[in-house]
């Protein structure tokens, strides 16, 4: 089954900058990917997420939601670690099977 991600990760000390030259605040954007999974994954549970070009992680599952509009389950989840190396970070970053969503537009 399809479900889309949603992904909090961790503040970084040097975050990116977005457009307008300002660093990206993690704490105030949401990582979107859609991916295949074998069973709908339920809230505390560990799934392993991939990124561009090759890093593997582990993120907790924190709410599983049906989008009506989107016809699909939002698994909102949160990065594992405390903390996000860099090379994974800017991977993330970079990886255009994420897409960045602000929360306040």
């Amino acid at each position: 089954m399809e479900v889309e991600i949603n992904l909090q990760i961790p503040t970084v000390k040097d975050p990116i900058k977005g457009p307008d030259g300002w660093p990206i605040s993690n704490a105030d954007v949401r990582l979107l990917k859609r991916i295949e999974v074998a069973h709908l994954p339920k809230v505390g549970e560990q799934i392993t997420l991939s990124v561009r070009p090759d890093f593997v992680f582990q993120a907790s599952v924190t709410r599983t939601d049906w989008h009506e509009e989107k016809e699909l389950f939002v698994v909102a989840c949160r990065y594992a670690l405390r903390s996000i190396p860099r090379p994974e970070y800017l991977a993330l970053m970079a990886d255009p099977e994420w897409t960045r969503k602000p929360l306040l537009s």
